[in-house]
């Protein structure tokens, strides 16, 4: 009874706003002390993975996400999106759902691609006669459309606590993501028509300066991607020449960002990561007493006494992970909850990497689900709009997704096409 009254303070204590990574920590402690296991164990454990090669990755990436946001370059990849497909019924809308992907995927931060690109999306949208509500739902959900994409940080995330390849897992969310976004597109292209959204002509010496101005910037994906898949070098490695290349195009190359402004973009982005990597270290050191303790054994065991078949199983996954995308944080479901899903999941027979694109695919769509969804309280704050507003504004593209969901949980071959 002691114990669930501290693990009942320890949450009601996350829920009032106290540092995840103490509620984490504070945790693993007590479970530790009760199951007579030395607190060491969650020292051996934050060692182990401050030992991980692929770690460096994460700061590396996520520096470069920074520059990226803070320089001229979401203007640059709207105005080249808008010379490509401005002529499309719906091209301004596929312009924010592209740029919002890709932006989400260098950053690896729903919120703030929410926050950089709505503020030049949606006066674009409106100024495009599109619907306000149509408008807000758009940029509200399709803030976590990049995931998917490497190098998204949450993708790398996954791939160390699941101990899964992280270039499979590269190759096994480009599909899945794909099909996101051509739902999306799909949708968009059939309410521009219906509501009679005017359309700009195709204008090619337009399209050839939009590729003249961001000709820096675009061969970073190739760059990386290429350089991965190629074995020219290893993720650590192209974690460290995107950031050394997003530093000399942004501070040398377009002059966007000051030499002055660097050790504040540095801090701001270390202090992100030093907060992801304390709360996975915990988290981890929690994960060590719930396998000593077999609790995913004991979660198997009771789901096979219930549940037969793979095809129920998943379904329940995608309930309880949708609800764990609304309730909790990305970083926090990824690090607490994963270690839990995959020993069971894979005595279902589901692939590890196929199992990671389920995982957060449910996570980019449960943070714009009602009531809790991250992302719906973002958009209230960054567009100054009610929170009631933004739940109906987003129940449309919520469906839709939710239908790519059901699609990529039960045809593998998307997320596993591009392996060996």
């Amino acid at each position: 009874m002691t114990l669930f009254l501290v693990i009942f303070a320890l949450f009601l204590l996350m829920l009032l706003g106290a540092p995840l990574f103490i509620v984490i920590s504070g945790l693993t402690l007590c479970l530790l002390f009760s199951g007579q296991i030395d607190s060491s164990a969650m020292i051996i454990e934050m060692h182990r993975m401050a030992t991980t090669p692929i770690l460096v990755a994460i700061p590396l990436f996520t520096f470069a996400g920074y520059l990226l946001s803070e320089s001229g370059a979401p203007k640059r990849l709207i105005r080249l999106s808008n010379a490509i497909l401005g002529w499309l019924p719906g091209g301004v809308s596929m312009i924010a759902l592209l740029t919002c992907a890709v932006f989400t995927a260098l950053t690896g931060a729903t919120g703030l691609t929410i926050i950089a690109m709505g503020g030049i999306l949606f006066p674009a949208m409106l100024k495009g006669k599109y619907p306000e509500s149509f408008s807000l739902g758009l940029l509200t959900t399709s803030g976590t459309l990049g995931l998917l994409f490497p190098p998204s940080l949450p993708l790398i995330i996954y791939a160390i606590v699941a101990k899964v390849r992280i270039d499979e897992l590269f190759l096994g969310g480009i599909l899945p993501g794909i099909l996101l976004i051509l739902l999306l597109a799909l949708f968009c292209f059939n309410k521009a028509i219906a509501v009679k959204v005017p359309r700009t002509g195709f204008n090619v010496p337009e399209v050839f300066r939009a590729v003249k101005d961001s000709i820096w910037e675009l061969p970073l994906p190739v760059v990386v991607l290429g350089g991965i898949y190629g074995g020219y070098f290893v993720v650590s490695e192209a974690a460290a020449i995107t950031a050394a290349y997003v530093l000399v195009v942004e501070v040398f190359i377009y002059r966007d960002i000051k030499w002055r402004e660097l050790p504040k973009l540095m801090k701001e982005s270390m202090v992100l990561v030093g907060g992801i990597l304390i709360i996975l270290g915990a988290a981890l050191g929690l994960t060590n007493y719930l396998i000593d303790a077999e609790l995913p054994m004991r979660t198997l065991d009771f789901l096979r006494a219930h549940i037969a078949s793979p095809f129920l199983f998943l379904i329940m996954l995608n309930f309880f992970l949708l609800a764990v995308g609304c309730i909790m944080g990305m970083f926090p479901a990824l690090t607490v909850v994963v270690p839990l899903i995959t020993p069971v999941a894979q005595a279902y027979g589901i692939h590890p990497v196929h199992l990671g694109i389920i995982f957060l695919a449910n996570l980019e769509i449960g943070a714009s689900i009602p009531p809790l969804g991250i992302n719906l309280f973002i958009s209230s704050i960054r567009f100054n709009k009610p929170i009631l507003s933004l739940y109906f504004a987003s129940l449309p593209f919520i469906g839709i997704l939710l239908i790519g969901l059901a699609i990529i949980t039960y045809l593998p071959w998307l997320s596993l096409a591009f392996l060996k």
